[in-house]
């Protein structure tokens, strides 16, 4: 690709103003619960911007245009479920959640809020929990920091390494700085900038083919099914593209926003914000690949996940196709920025304060998140020095992972008060060991062949239920708790 010099005025630019973002947040932080959840003080439009920034990822810009370019419009399913998915997400946990965490000992992660939750001296829950974020979102972050140095690479031309040790540097200054703040208003900044360049492209690319009925007319002449929904459609590839709905109930990341909005009270404008960006984000990746499909008729793209890319500097203003390429670096960073926060937040509040038993002050605290955010980031850009490396292909995995094992969790947890403790471990580790082994059967076919979050998600509902029901081991504090937090 052709380096411009508005191209990386612009990128140097963006990349700055995170940082700036970064230092001002760092201002604002002095507690734990600051650097954790942003003092549980984030506005419904911070809130709102930063769940979608962090959820959608590189997924929005790169993967789902990627896959209409390739496919058509027949690719969109997995869109609609993620909608769904995410506004009952909005609607059932949002607001439970809220205010079960702040008032079941005032919890700044998932993993305390279900120990306070059932009242859990053995620390056992707490533990599995917490290390099982932490090992997903490792390699998680790893492979987030290998897509931030492919963008690199191809945009400026740099050494693979370099490039990962530059996308490394500039994503953990700000949010060792800033925490939980930094990254939210960041990933608010973020929000908008993903936006505005799903919205500006297509239409820009469509005036460029001659309007929406000659663009149409061209991508019929080229295959009549890439307009077609149900295109090589089967009822197994539906429900699982569906399925990804589910994942929502379950991802640490976005459920400690809902965590850390300012009241219970505005999380219905909160929702509405959210929902709205995320239909029109969505709309806006559906309509570059398919115009990406048209303008590149006559000279398709080797690899289809560049097309955004490509477009943005065939189309645009070499200064507008700055802003929009760090659109997509955007779209990396505000999720490997919330996995980091929550990283360091478990190591801190999970392990350190629950097993050490020195007493340290808040201004030691915050350190100790940052030195840990710090040692999470050094280890998974070690193990994305090797850009084929394996832990690319667990990423599947990470979101059928943690919908299954923490869905369920969280969903009985907050609706149901004959839930208990073991019945809690039980879903959390039947969740986990079905989504690792049922790709392993997928060579079978058949029902085999399902998303592995539909068979994860179901089952460890049942263990969890089936568990609850019938060990009998109800905590009677555990159920008080839930009686007086349901009110």
């Amino acid at each position: 690709m052709e380096l411009e010099l508005p191209l990386i005025i612009t990128f140097i630019g963006y990349l700055l103003t995170t940082l700036l973002i970064g230092f001002f947040a760092y201002k604002a932080t002095n507690t734990l619960s600051d650097y954790i959840l942003g003092g549980r003080q984030l506005g419904p439009g911070v809130t709102a911007l930063s769940v979608g920034a962090s959820d959608m990822s590189g997924w929005l810009l790169l993967g789902l245009p990627g896959a209409i370019y390739l496919s058509g419009i027949s690719e969109v399913w997995i869109g609609v479920g993620l909608v769904i998915g995410a506004f009952f997400n909005w609607l059932l946990v949002a607001p439970r959640l809220r205010s079960f965490t702040e008032k079941a000992g005032n919890a700044l992660t998932i993993p305390e809020f279900l120990e306070n939750r059932f009242n859990d001296k053995s620390h056992l829950l707490r533990f599995i929990s917490a290390l099982t974020i932490l090992i997903f979102f490792t390699f998680y972050v790893s492979s987030g920091l290998v897509g931030g140095a492919i963008l690199f690479e191809k945009v400026f031309g740099l050494e693979y390494v370099t490039a990962l040790i530059v996308g490394a540097v500039v994503i953990v200054s700000y949010t060792f700085l800033g925490g939980f703040l930094a990254v939210s208003w960041t990933d608010f900044f973020q929000g908008c900038l993903m936006l505005i360049a799903l919205i500006i492209l297509p239409i820009v690319t469509l005036n460029e083919l001659g309007g929406i009925d000659q663009t149409a007319q061209l991508l019929t002449q080229i295959n009549p099914d890439y307009g077609n929904l149900f295109k090589n459609f089967s009822w197994i590839g539906f429900f699982s593209l569906m399925a990804w709905g589910l994942g929502y109930f379950g991802q640490p990341h976005i459920l400690s926003r809902f965590m850390a909005i300012r009241s219970v009270d505005d999380i219905p404008k909160s929702r509405n914000i959210a929902m709205i960006w995320m239909v029109l984000s969505l709309i806006g990746a559906l309509s570059v690949g398919l115009v990406g499909i048209a303008y590149y008729a006559e000279q398709p793209l080797e690899n289809p996940e560049t097309i955004f890319i490509f477009l943005s500097k065939a189309i645009l203003n070499p200064w507008v196709a700055g802003v929009i390429i760090a659109a997509i670096l955007s779209a990396i960073m505000s999720t490997i920025d919330s996995q980091l926060i929550v990283c360091s937040s478990v190591i801190v509040e999970d392990f350190h304060k629950n097993f050490t038993k020195r007493e340290v002050s808040e201004n030691e605290l915050v350190w100790l998140s940052r030195l840990s955010l710090l040692a999470i980031a050094i280890l998974a850009t070690i193990v994305a020095l090797d850009p084929k490396s394996s832990v690319l292909g667990l990423v599947g995995y990470a979101w059928a992972g943690f919908g299954s094992a923490f869905g369920p969790t969280i969903l009985l947890a907050l609706f149901w008060s004959k839930y208990n403790r073991l019945g809690a471990l039980a879903s959390i580790a039947t969740g986990t060991i079905v989504v690792i082994c049922w790709p392993l059967l997928k060579e079978f076919g058949g029902l085999f062949e399902l998303y592995e979050m539909i068979p994860g998600f179901s089952l460890a509902f049942l263990a969890g239920y089936l568990v609850s029901k019938y060990t009998g081991h109800l905590d009677p504090h555990s159920e008080a708790v839930f009686n007086e937090l349901s009110k």
